[in-house]
């Protein structure tokens, strides 16, 4: 019998507007377009796991505006449960500003807004009227408060969930406290932040990342994604080993680390086993850059079945 993958993180709007490329600083560019989008990384990986057929639970925070209503209606329509999303009246929807340019690179600012005011204590609850998590996957991203992150890994773990931490933003993390986490998925700028490596050395030979990742106190495996180029596969125990990423032609890449981290929590939650569970993550991450938005293109589980090589 399959688990639930219970999700806790941000739910934002994503207001994008894309160009044919991104200004640099202080520039102004003129004749792009503009979408409008439900995201947040907490949102955005719950629907990669339910448009694959897992049975998923949002545990996060929208403000009492109508952006809160519309993130809320969009969760709903896809067949996420938001019994946990809590409404706090005293703060903003989380708000995502997008640059997209031709080639469907991105730049993002983010408004945080009521995924900050997310309490530990609060999430504590919410985990706790779950019950056990013994057969689920708990998937956290960081676009809460730190604290929070770490209250809800340190919850799941004490409850029998098997913990999947998306170290995205890396800022205001704790080392210590992945120890809590069973599968870390940073890309290589948020693992060279983690482990405190010179950011200017990310493509010499002065770091590596098979090393950086063997550092961190994580209990299974360190998943580095690396883009067009699949990810790396750092085992607590064992050789390292890598999944290329399925041959597409990228629109836009905005919601591809969503949907891998959604798909394999869904994966992970089925009992597949870690190594079939990557690939069919890199695969759902590669199908996802197919389409504009960072919802649009994360693929259903036939979509995936039919992109996955045989």
């Amino acid at each position: 019998m399959s688990g639930r993958v219970i999700v806790v993180g941000s739910v934002n709007v994503d207001l994008v507007v894309r160009s044919a490329r991104l200004p640099a600083p202080g520039e102004t560019i003129t004749g792009g377009s503009f979408e409008q989008h439900p995201g947040g990384k907490g949102g955005n990986q719950a629907v990669a796991a339910a448009r694959l057929g897992a049975s998923v639970r949002l545990l996060g925070a929208i403000g009492s505006d109508s952006f809160g209503l519309e993130a809320q209606a969009a969760l709903v329509a896809a067949g996420v449960d938001t019994t946990g999303l809590l409404t706090d009246s005293r703060a903003a929807t989380g708000i995502a500003l997008i640059l997209v340019d031709a080639a469907g690179e991105n730049v993002i600012s983010v408004a945080s807004g009521a995924n900050l005011r997310l309490a530990p204590d609060v999430l504590e609850r919410e985990l706790e009227a779950l019950g056990s998590l013994a057969g689920d996957v708990l998937l956290v991203s960081n676009e809460l408060a730190p604290a929070t992150a770490a209250a809800a890994l340190r919850g799941a773990r004490a409850a029998g969930a098997r913990t999947i931490f998306n170290p995205a933003p890396a800022l205001g993390i704790d080392v210590g406290w992945l120890e809590f986490v069973d599968i870390l998925t940073p890309n290589r700028g948020e693992l060279a932040a983690l482990t405190g490596s010179d950011p200017a050395g990310l493509d010499s030979s002065g770091f590596d990342p098979v090393l950086a990742a063997r550092s961190l106190p994580v209990r299974e495996a360190v998943i580095v994604t690396l883009g067009s180029g699949g990810v790396l596969v750092v085992p607590r125990d064992g050789a390292p080993w890598t999944v290329p990423a399925i041959g597409v032609e990228a629109v836009d890449t905005t919601g591809a680390g969503d949907a891998f981290n959604g798909a394999l929590a869904a994966a992970l939650a089925e009992g597949r086993p870690l190594e079939e569970s990557v690939r069919r993550a890199v695969a759902a991450a590669s199908l996802a850059t197919t389409r504009v938005g960072a919802r649009e293109g994360m693929p259903t589980a036939d979509e995936l079945a039919a992109a996955l090589p045989r």
